[in-house]
């Protein structure tokens, strides 16, 4: 329960972070959970105390069973859900895997099925419009060297502030 009115008016977002991975093609790694009707990125909700970077981190080794370092921020996307209410994602960058990263990975057996390299095209195919468009935008933020600001998965008219 809020202190007072003006803290009842603060958002209270949930906060996920996650990490893009990519091969020698530059194709982006994304996984198949047995839990959604879709594929996503390693990554996952930030606990108390924990910083997206570290979420980030704890999210892979807990998903893949590796830890490769992560980089720069990429993206950041005011998303909020409907059943989740409001919520705030940020994706890092990952390093590129090697092929001996990948032949240590070793999904999570009760959250994931599968992996796979998916050229930027295939994404679309995969995944969810809003999560798709975070990884494009992110996928262009890496090449410009410069981080994204986003709200679902897209860059905000600033005329419509």
């Amino acid at each position: 329960m809020a202190a007072n009115e003006h803290e009842a008016k603060m958002a209270h977002p949930r906060v996920a972070a996650g990490a893009l991975f990519f091969d020698q093609a530059g194709r982006v790694l994304m996984v198949e959970p047995s839990y959604k009707d879709y594929w996503d990125i390693p990554g996952g909700y930030v606990e108390t105390g924990e910083s997206p970077l570290q979420a980030a981190a704890r999210e892979v080794r807990e998903e893949l069973g590796i830890t490769p370092r992560l980089g720069r921020l990429l993206a950041v996307d005011w998303a909020p859900n409907r059943s989740e209410g409001d919520k705030i994602l940020y994706l890092f960058e990952g390093s590129r895997l090697t092929p001996e990263d990948l032949a240590r990975i070793t999904l999570q057996p009760d959250e994931l099925t599968s992996f796979a390299f998916l050229a930027p095209a295939e994404i679309n195919e995969r995944t969810i419009p809003r999560l798709a468009r975070r990884i494009h935008a992110a996928i262009d933020a890496r090449t410009a060297a410069a981080p994204v600001y986003l709200e679902h998965g897209q860059t905000p008219d600033p005329a419509a502030a």
